[in-house]
């Protein structure tokens, strides 16, 4: 998915125009015990709390693709037979065999999910009429199809400390109590995919909310799919790679000329306005070392530790460079450059001694004191 179908189905998962007709819930103690089950109609719930209610499961598909939005592709064998799929496909089911599921999928991930906290699954279906778009963007005046998805989002709960309140009916100060309250969800996955504005039974979209941390046990035992790999370890295993393959060859210069690249795709994916989102591939980076004029042996030798460490994935180039700020970092030393001045920044040897410039000519300060360079 892109970020046009997942904004398009944000704005539909709302009270006034999805068709959510209720809520299942879960709440698992942090024993890994389910305590308490519950079906709740958004029709009888006041308009207030059930947009609060939507906007919570809508938190599920929030985020940066390829970061905190992540695509678990099933296998055709999965599809064709597997009781994974099975589970899933009967999630979107509005009857009996539609809540065993949601059932089993409480219980399966009670016994696998590991939180610090209790939490709450929650899981709403809803039947999306999609619209028909025209070559101005506007809307058709028909739907072209109807997408049946469901969409589970696992919030953990928190207990809030005791506080001290004011009630201005009574005009007194009393004590609140401890109380239990939902936080954003921490993980959470919506089937199928809206791909193309379409349903793709062969895909599920997957969000967590921290980068590093994707609940690879939730992804294993549930899903059954491969585990991908954290976005923040992606930009750690990319940086080890190319240290590796290009050694002493892996320059300042080397260094500024691969996140300038990067940064170009990225910015002319945006001025295209495509919709898919932009990724860096092995050949990308090989194409890059090379104008850079790095040896054939060492880009060789880049390739085929790529291949090692993530076989023939692409990676989307905000895993792996950080197009706001350039920093330069040393055991004791952090520097952060306006990414439109690189060329602010040099690397020397002097008298044997090995130093990074940063040329400063007007504005310096230190602490927040402006200070002045002497000649």
């Amino acid at each position: 998915m892109n970020e046009k179908e997942i904004g398009e189905l944000r704005r539909h998962l709302r009270a006034d125009r999805c068709a959510v007709n209720a809520l299942y819930g879960c709440f698992v103690n942090d024993k890994k015990e389910i305590v308490s089950t519950f079906r709740q109609s958004l029709a009888m719930t006041p308009s207030d709390d059930a947009e609060a209610i939507l906007n919570i499961v809508r938190k599920a598909l929030s985020g940066t693709v390829g970061k905190n939005l992540l695509s678990l592709p099933f296998t055709t064998e999965q599809v064709m037979d597997s009781d994974e799929h099975r589970l899933f496909s009967a999630l979107r089911q509005q009857d009996e065999t539609g809540e065993q599921a949601i059932m089993q999928l409480f219980e399966q991930t009670a016994a696998t999910l590991r939180m610090e906290s209790p939490y709450l699954i929650l899981l709403a279906q809803d039947s999306y009429d999609v619209p028909a778009f025209g070559k101005d963007g506007l809307d058709g005046a028909e739907s072209t199809d109807v997408f049946t998805y469901c969409i589970c989002a696992v919030c953990p709960v928190k207990e809030t400390k005791p506080a001290l309140g004011f009630f201005p009916s009574e005009n007194a100060f009393k004590s609140l109590m401890s109380n239990r309250v939902i936080a954003a969800p921490e993980l959470g996955f919506m089937f199928p995919s809206f791909d193309d504005r379409c349903a793709n039974i062969y895909d599920l979209l997957y969000y967590t909310k921290n980068a590093g941390a994707n609940h690879p046990e939730f992804i294993e035992e549930v899903v059954h799919t491969a585990v991908p790999m954290p976005a923040d370890l992606q930009k750690d295993t990319f940086n080890d790679v190319l240290e590796s393959a290009l050694s002493d060859a892996c320059s300042l210069d080397v260094a500024m000329e691969l996140r300038e690249a990067i940064c170009e795709q990225l910015e002319d994916a945006k001025m295209a306005d495509d919709d898919e989102p932009p990724v860096v591939s092995k050949k990308d980076v090989s194409r890059i070392l090379r104008k850079c004029g790095v040896e054939e042996s060492r880009v060789e030798t880049f390739e085929a530790e790529y291949q090692e460490a993530f076989g023939n994935t692409d990676l989307p180039p905000k895993n792996i460079v950080n197009p706001k700020q350039i920093e330069v970092q040393t055991p004791d030393v952090q520097i952060r450059v306006n990414p439109d001045r690189p060329d602010l920044i040099d690397t020397r040897t002097i008298d044997g001694i090995k130093y990074i410039l940063i040329r400063a000519e007007n504005g310096v300060s230190v602490n927040g004191m402006q200070i002045k360079i002497g000649e």
